[in-house]
């Protein structure tokens, strides 16, 4: 596939994962305000941190890397029979790491009180399970995003958030009694939905007309078992050898990303109920880089996975795709500044009115806004950290990334010793510190990298990383009317002056975009052409 279909086809991927992702922190976004009426805190505090972070644990170090090394470009077509044998050993991998996260949540870790908390070990065992399930579609998900199935993922996943979320809510209004018993069940309804979905979408198309027009490489459902074929290896042994990198990688990664809810779980730092107010507004602040920064990471990393020859430096490359990866960095690393500054911008000001429309004087009292503020700053270096690693982890060879994992593994130290001693010193606060002189250090090291692979080529894609001067203006304008307003307008004073706030926000907002547009041509043009579905549409 050319280097310019590819683009096209990792584009619809991006744009319709920002959608799928749009829906999904919307419906959380009510979900959790809905939830916080009917549920203490504490049991928040449970279910969002220790629950979901075992969840996420236990799903990240069984598949992440088999993912990253499949989806990875090797200048040749994969092998899809070992690739798929690969990929079947995230489920023994999932039961054997499920087998051991449930020992150290249900024995190792503080227990909640049973009268405040019911049926913790079930729900310890039901979310492990619930894990263990989801990766029953794993070989099919792969098979998906390495052939940009664009629809396939938006529709599983938005039928099985749709059927979590209506579960959910129908049982804390009917029977609250239940506890956790309700968010384990919504959780194996979610993962059901996943693997029905995908299996049902590839029973009905190999073997089908479209499967043979798109020389799809496996014929019937029997293809998707594992199995050997004549005298070959069951597996490629580089791409296992890849994948053994990529999840020393991982474990690595997964501390840094979950490190808080880490220091938070084992050592107790917050109470249960100070968890659940952090991980609302984490959750909140977190929003809108999830459901955009998230969908382009994951689908841009296939890009440039597919167009780039792993470990190969830039004159080794074919230029003509050198170039257009250079272009799409470049644009990429602009949008997700200039959408990360307008959210620091913002997020200062707004905070405070967010926080008490979303959750009342639970969340807007105390240290919901100052935590939200920071927060809004952290989004920044999430974005740019976002796309410059995913660049960074589709071109290094095997041995530098198993270099970097040395890399991460010094991280990984560091951030558990600041998240612990900033705690301390500044309570939730301090998690959110510690992320960003983690998160710097992660973006310095992948932007060295990144001027280094193109600093013998024509192309320089970090000039994406710098605004234009009239941008910064209005950015600063807008920050201090905010700022100003927010100390007229804001909270204490009744709906009305609430509105006067939010229409000078509007307003400051709408300057900022005008003066995006005006300013920054090559990145509209960008998002025109390659962001925007229905545009290109209109243009083929």
């Amino acid at each position: 596939m050319k280097s310019q279909d590819v683009l096209k086809d990792a584009s619809t991927l991006a744009s319709y994962n920002v959608l799928l992702q749009v829906m999904f922190r919307v419906l959380t976004f009510l979900l959790n305000a809905f939830t916080l009426r009917f549920v203490s805190k504490e049991l928040i505090g449970v279910v969002n941190v220790r629950l979901t972070l075992l969840y996420s644990t236990l799903v990240f170090l069984s598949r992440e890397a088999f993912r990253k090394a499949c989806l990875s470009g090797s200048g040749t077509d994969p092998n899809w029979r070992q690739v798929i044998n690969l990929l079947w050993l995230t489920l023994p991998l999932g039961v054997l790491w499920g087998s051991l996260l449930v020992c150290v949540w249900l024995w190792l870790l503080e227990v909640p009180d049973p009268q405040a908390i019911p049926h913790y070990s079930p729900a310890v065992g039901l979310f492990a399970l619930a894990a263990v399930q989801e990766l029953l579609a794993e070989p099919l998900w792969v098979l998906a995003q390495a052939h940009l199935f664009v629809r396939l993922k938006v529709v599983a996943e938005s039928l099985a958030m749709i059927a979590k979320c209506v579960l959910t809510v129908v049982l804390v209004v009917s029977a609250p009694q239940w506890g956790l018993y309700i968010f384990s069940m919504a959780q194996l309804v979610y993962t059901g939905f996943l693997v029905l979905c995908y299996f049902g979408y590839f029973l009905h198309f190999l073997g089908s007309g479209e499967a043979q027009r798109k020389a799809f490489p496996l014929r019937c459902i029997g293809d998707l078992l594992p199995s050997r074929v004549n005298e070959e290896p069951w597996v490629d042994w580089t791409l296992a050898k890849l994948t053994w990198s990529f999840f020393k990688q991982s474990f690595l990664k997964q501390i840094l990303t979950e490190g808080e809810r880490y220091v938070m779980t084992f050592l107790n730092v917050l109470s249960f109920g100070d968890q659940g107010i952090y991980d609302i507004v984490n959750n909140l602040g977190s929003m809108v880089a999830r459901f955009i920064f998230l969908p382009i990471e994951e689908s841009f990393y296939v890009f440039f996975a597919k167009v780039l020859v792993r470990g190969r430096d830039v004159k080794s490359q074919k230029q003509e795709d050198v170039a257009i990866v250079a272009e799409v960095l470049e644009s990429l690393l602009k949008l997700v500044l200039v959408i990360g500054l307008i959210i620091t911008v913002f997020g200062y000001a707004y905070s405070e009115l967010a926080l008490d429309i979303y959750g009342g004087s639970l969340l807007s009292s105390g240290t919901g806004p100052s935590l939200l503020r920071c927060f809004s700053s952290y989004v920044l270096l999430l974005a740019i950290n976002g796309v410059t690693e995913c660049f960074v982890f589709a071109a290094m060879s095997q041995e530098e990334v198993d270099r970097y994992n040395l890399v991460m593994l010094a991280l990984s130290v560091s951030f558990l010793f600041l998240s612990y001693m900033l705690t301390w010193w500044a309570g939730g606060i301090g998690f959110i510190l510690a992320n960003c002189l983690n998160m710097g250090l992660r973006i310095l090291h992948s932007l060295v990298y990144i001027h280094r692979y193109f600093q013998q080529s024509p192309w320089t894609p970090l000039r994406g990383l710098q605004p234009s001067p009239a941008l910064l203006l209005a950015l600063a304008l807008s920050a201090a009317l905010t700022t100003l307003s927010e100390g007229a307008f804001c909270c204490d004073g009744g709906w009305m002056l609430r509105l006067v706030h939010i229409a000078v926000g509007a307003g400051c907002l709408l300057g900022v975009l005008v003066t995006v547009l005006l300013t920054e041509t090559q990145l509209v043009q960008f998002v025109q052409t390659q962001l925007l579905p229905r545009y290109r549409k209109k243009q083929t």
